[in-house]
């Protein structure tokens, strides 16, 4: 029995440890970086002959400094300030997010009276092991205090005698409130076992699934409810957050995210809590199932939302998470039991849906945080188009690394040249005749991305085509393969590429509808360092965003014809995302991966395009680029939680830029 124990608490302390330690790394590769960066500057500084120079000056600053230790120590007027607004940005997001963002008492009078379009009854399942009074208290009366009132809570309870008080406080709880159910089991059956038992129990027509330590806010059935009735929602998520101690304010980590991403999903199991689903999705098959303890709710996740025909992600923090003691002691084993079943549920899932072959490995991110290898077709052929105006030695560098660095061989890149005049690179074009896997076009009228591209699509051979900047170069051997792999897939649309400046920050990771000072689209996690690992282990695995950049963009040929191509309307910006954005509205996904790498020079060939007549044609662009996806840009980016700064690329919350 206490082997049952101490096995049942490390799951459980595994799952939360590894939601910290993912931030943990975040924060270490960050701190490395920048110490790196830092070590660079001051590298440079000290070479240069303006320091050697000015060394007897430095000498008589130190010795008035050392008059101000204590203001130095603070780190001056600036720093004073800048931790002033650290305090005030805490205790902002605290209240946005934490107690102080429960209703208050005329509020929740409010939603109790609320009468809802359906009459449903929420069955919340709580399996029950050995659970600590203070945390089995605070999870029931959590449930006592929903505003929503049409639930039932049952419990199932495998604890030991030790822990009988477990028993005797559930039966006070029930006999003080019928919708209270409570059942004791004759052995501990586990986390799968416990909770199918709770199912047993269960009257409602959608399950919640809550775990025995942790904290439901006031209105989240509330807010489900809204969902069930307005939207028609067979399965519900939220935000969450994990936090330690005896208050839900002592927060750990925020966890906002992304509405329903299938892709995200299998690659790492996000959604995590507090799952509510109609059970009627359930007809059929099992909720947890034995043989993936220790992921049984990924498992469970994949299975029901890929039977969902409605999901709902409702960006609040509506769950608690309870870190307590001992959540740092996970033995090895226990830790290799958890990602062993994590990928089988995966691979269940992957098999499911017809895939065979395919490979999953973890990522950097965590163990749990999995790359897959799917398998790809025979005779793709890939036509990769590049548009080209002078500049010789950046498309040399272009094509040689395509030509040198590519494991995949079955393609043809067509060299669409525009308005060139130098000798130099006609000369280059020669040469470029004579490889058998090059073709070079002409396109003729003024530079159009969307027109040039369009030009070469109409003649490429390949089923595929990969839009490709001239201004970039191949990292990634298997490049071609990794954006094939997801290009194949009859769901998805658009394929892009992680792409770095050359000091190796990023620049791009998909892009997100609304970012930036436009209001029309910019890139995630811009200028970050390649080692980052990215909010919530984003930069470490492929995943379903709005849209991908031109720069490096597969798309099926058959699609693209469907689609006319570019909008050639679009002559230089935002092509790129109206055309996922169209492929979105044919019901196809997107899909960016961390796995294919190429350095993008940006604009090496065209320039800027913030620059004289470009920026007023840019401005032209993105006003009508705002009006034709006005709805969508209202509705804010599906991929990218409201809760997010659109002013900043690093995932900052609102709260951080005064609650804009």
């Amino acid at each position: 029995m206490e082997e049952n124990e101490s096995i049942e608490q490390l799951k459980k302390e595994l799952a939360v440890e590894q939601y910290r330690n993912l931030q943990l790394a975040t924060r270490l590769a960050e701190a490395q970086a920048l110490a790196e960066d830092r070590k660079q500057q001051i590298d440079r500084i000290k070479n240069s002959t303006p320091w050697k120079l000015s060394k007897p000056m430095r000498v008589c600053f130190h010795w008035a400094s050392r008059q101000k230790t204590r203001l130095h120590n603070l780190g001056g007027p600036r720093g004073i300030a800048r931790k002033l607004k650290s305090k005030s940005i805490e205790k902002k997001a605290r209240t946005q997010h934490g107690t102080a963002s429960f209703p208050d008492a005329e509020e929740a009078a409010r939603q109790s009276a609320v009468k809802f379009s359906k009459d449903i009854r929420i069955s919340i399942l709580v399996p029950l092991y050995n659970t600590p009074k203070d945390f089995l208290k605070d999870t029931i009366d959590a449930v006592l205090r929903q505003t929503y009132r049409n639930w039932e809570l049952c419990l199932a309870d495998g604890s030991d005698d030790a822990h009988a008080y477990v028993g005797e406080y559930c039966r006070e709880q029930a006999a003080a409130e019928p919708r209270i159910l409570y059942k004791k089991l004759e052995k501990n059956e586990g986390i799968s076992g416990n909770t199918n038992a709770c199912l047993a129990m269960a009257t409602g027509e959608y399950i919640g699934l809550y775990d025995h330590d942790d904290i439901l806010h006031p209105s989240a059935l509330f807010y489900y409810m809204e969902a069930i009735c307005s939207e028609d929602a067979d399965y519900i998520y939220c935000d969450e957050t994990t936090f330690h101690g005896k208050s839900v304010d002592n927060m750990i980590t925020l966890h906002f995210k992304p509405d329903f991403s299938p892709d995200n999903l299998r690659a790492n199991n996000y959604i995590c809590h507090f799952s509510v689903f109609k059970r009627s999705l359930l007809d059929g098959t099992e909720l947890f199932r034995t043989q993936f303890d220790g992921s049984q709710d990924h498992d469970m996740i994949l299975r029901l939302t890929a039977r969902a025909q409605h999901i709902v992600h409702i960006p609040k923090i509506l769950y608690y998470w309870r870190s307590h003691k001992g959540s740092v002691a996970a033995d090895i084993s226990a830790k290799e039991y958890a990602i062993e079943a994590a990928k089988g549920a995966v691979a269940d899932h992957l098999r499911s849906l017809g895939y065979d072959n395919f490979r999953i490995e973890s990522t950097r991110a965590f163990e749990t945080i999995f790359r897959i290898h799917y398998p790809l077709l025979a005779g793709a052929k890939v036509s990769i188009l590049i548009p080209n105006c002078e500049q010789k030695a950046v498309l040399k560098r272009c094509i040689d690394s395509i030509l040198e660095k590519s494991t995949y061989t079955d393609f043809e890149i067509l060299v669409i040249e525009n308005n060139s005049r130098s000798p130099e690179i006609f000369a280059y074009y020669d040469e470029l005749k004579n490889h058998p896997k090059i073709r070079v076009l002409t396109y003729e009228g003024e530079f159009n991305y969307s027109a040039v591209n369009n030009f070469a699509a109409k003649q490429a051979e390949g089923e595929y085509l990969l839009l490709l900047n001239n201004d970039t170069e191949v990292i990634t051997l298997n490049w071609l393969e990794e954006l094939l792999m997801y290009a194949e897939r009859a769901d998805v649309g658009a394929v892009g590429a992680k792409l770095y400046y050359p000091d190796r920050t990023i620049q791009h990771a998909g892009i997100v509808l609304g970012l930036g000072a436009h209001r029309t689209a910019g890139h995630g996690h811009y200028k970050v360092n390649y080692e980052n690992l990215g909010y919530m282990g984003r930069l470490c695995y492929a995943q379903d965003v709005s849209a991908v950049t031109g720069a490096c963009l597969m798309v099926k040929k058959s699609l693209y014809e469907e689609l006319g191509g570019l909008d050639e309307s679009f002559r230089v910006a935002l092509n790129d995302v109206d055309f996922c954005l169209r492929l979105r509205e044919k019901g196809y996904l997107n899909i960016w991966t961390p796995f294919c790498e190429l350095y993008h020079y940006e604009s090496a060939s065209r320039g800027s395009d913030l620059k004289g007549t470009g920026a007023a044609r840019y401005e032209e662009e993105c006003g009508r680029f705002r009006e034709k996806w006005k709805e969508i840009l209202e509705k804010g980016d599906p991929y990218y939680n409201v809760n997010f700064s659109l002013d900043r690329s690093d995932y900052s919350l609102k709260i951080a830029e005064g609650g804009k």
